[in-house]
This record gives C-alpha cells, structure tokens and sequence, in this order.
C-alpha cells in the first residue's frame, strides 16, 4: 500500500522556524502613534457606487488559515495595533478569495492570510510610523487605501501535506526590493512559488501590488467606500 500524507487543515504552529519579521525604524515611540492615530479624523471621499458590505473570511471559508501580524508583535512596527486575529473582506472579495483557495488545493497548498480589511486609522498610524523613503510601502491615508476599502488581502502559501508555510523570495511586508513581484533574484523554487500565488489570485478575479509580492486588489475596489470601522462594529453596521 503506497505511503499517505498526513494531511493539515491548519500550518504547523510556529511554521516557519526562522522569524522573518522586517522591522523599521519608528519615527515616534509605540504610545504616541497609537494616541495620534484615535485622534486622528478621516477626510471626507466621494461617494462610492456600493455601500460596504464586511464579512468574516473565516465564515465565508473556514479552510482559509489566518496569520494576522497586526493583531501581534511580529510585524514591521513591532507591537500590535489589531485588538484581534480577525480577517475581514467586501463580500465577494470574499467569495473571490475562497475561489483562489480551492484552485491553490489543486497545487497542493493552502492560503494563509496575514491581513485583509484596515481601519482606517491604522492606515495613517502606519504613515506616521515610517520614514519618508519608506512611502512606497504603505497606503497614503489622504487618498485611502484598498486595504481600507475591505478590497485588498495579504497572504501566502502553506504546504498541506506537511503543513509548512512555503519560502517566498522575502518575508511579509520586508520593504525591500526583493519584495518586488518582479524582482529576479533569490531562490529559483520561491519565486516559482511567488508566481504561482499570482497565478491563482489572478485566476480569481485579484490584481497584484507591483512593490509587494503578498499584496492583492479586489477589482472591483474602487466601487467600496473608505472604512474607520472597528473590527467589534462589523457586521452590526458597514456603512461609510
């Protein structure tokens, strides 16, 4: 009898081994961005053609594995700013990403999600955080991003026959060029793995984020409204 896999639902706890956790250099202390960012008001936009419409990923999919860096300390500002593990996106970003899932299965994998839906105010912490040269890589609050739109989803690769998070040319949010989707250089096996998850999210209806290999748009998000909700607020209440 040929030898199975054991099959994972779920990564590995603690996979991979080796903490990739990109850090930067924070323009103030952690409780003076934090207090600035509740302070903070967000401008007035245009009005959008949908009205929001916030759903919990893990309820849409349950298969769909979440690493929320923001809700801990293993992201690039070093300290949470989420009050919970909790993945949130626009109801048929949702659908879309469980799309993807089922067609990364076919390949042998899993998705991991390390954020999806941003408040608002945690887009312009985010900006307040990181030195000028650094812009790039984070959303300009003034104009608001995917992210806060529930538009946009950072994820990853996970072996489900081993449970192993796969290698990818960086890490999650290493503002670097080896980020870059077009970026050539590293190991020949994570950038096919890097271009596979483009494949499959292309695939389901998601346009990539040239600077940020684990970044894709919903494309439908310019049609969502800019969002400060709480993540406690959601699903009693999604309008602008």
């Amino acid at each position: 009898m040929p030898h199975e896999h054991q099959w994972h639902s779920r990564p590995v706890a603690g996979a991979p081994p080796d903490d990739d956790t990109f850090r930067v250099p924070l323009q103030y202390p952690p409780d003076v961005l934090l207090a600035h960012a509740r302070a903070a008001r967000m401008p007035v936009f245009a009005p959008t053609p949908r009205a929001a419409d916030l759903v919990d990923m893990t309820q849409v999919d349950p298969a769909i594995a979440l690493d929320i860096r923001y809700a801990t300390a293993r992201n690039f500002l070093g300290f949470p700013v989420y009050p919970a593990p909790r993945a949130f996106l626009q109801r048929p970003a949702a659908q879309a990403l469980s799309h993807a899932r089922t067609l990364a299965a076919r390949h042998g994998y899993g998705l991991l999600v390390y954020d999806a839906y941003r408040p608002w105010h945690v887009s312009y912490l985010f900006r307040q955080a990181v030195p000028r040269d650094l812009y790039e890589f984070v959303g300009d609050p003034a104009i608001g991003s995917r992210h806060n739109r529930g538009c946009a989803v950072d994820l990853t690769l996970w072996d489900l026959a081993t449970g192993r998070v796969v290698s990818m040319p960086s890490g999650f949010d290493e503002m670097t060029p080896r980020a870059h989707v077009a970026y050539a250089g590293g190991d020949e096996g994570a950038r096919a793995l890097r271009d596979l998850l483009a494949r499959i999210m292309a695939a389901s209806g998601f346009l990539p984020l040239a600077e940020e290999w684990w970044h894709f748009d919903y494309a439908d998000w310019q049609d969502y409204p800019v969002l400060d909700l709480p993540f406690d607020a959601i699903g009693r209440d999604t309008m602008p």
